[in-house]
């Protein structure tokens, strides 16, 4: 069984799904982040050379975001997105 096949099995449980889709958030998040770091052509330690930390910090920080215990500070996002060369940017979407 692929990872997608047991992904689609374990989300057709209605617990499962709602779990999953409360982590949207989070997981758009982190592949925006590894996406960008990957346009960037960097490696964790770069990054945190460039945020004045350790590459256990940010490899912390981006399976934290996989993981929802962990929600990272403004500031540390603010960091990361500069060192990968983006700016962080928070919108507030009116619920429909």
């Amino acid at each position: 069984m692929t990872h997608e096949e047991l992904k689609a099995k374990a989300l057709e449980q209605l617990e499962v799904a709602e779990e999953y889709n409360k982590l949207e958030e989070e997981f758009s998040l982190l592949r925006q982040m590894l996406a960008a770091r990957q346009q960037a052509g960097m490696t964790q330690a770069d990054i945190a050379q460039k945020m004045g930390t350790k590459a256990t910090a940010v490899t912390r920080l981006e399976s934290s975001l996989s993981s929802g215990k962990h929600s990272p500070s403004l500031s540390t996002l603010r960091k990361y997105a500069k060192a990968v060369g983006c700016r962080l940017e928070v919108t507030l979407i009116p619920e429909q």
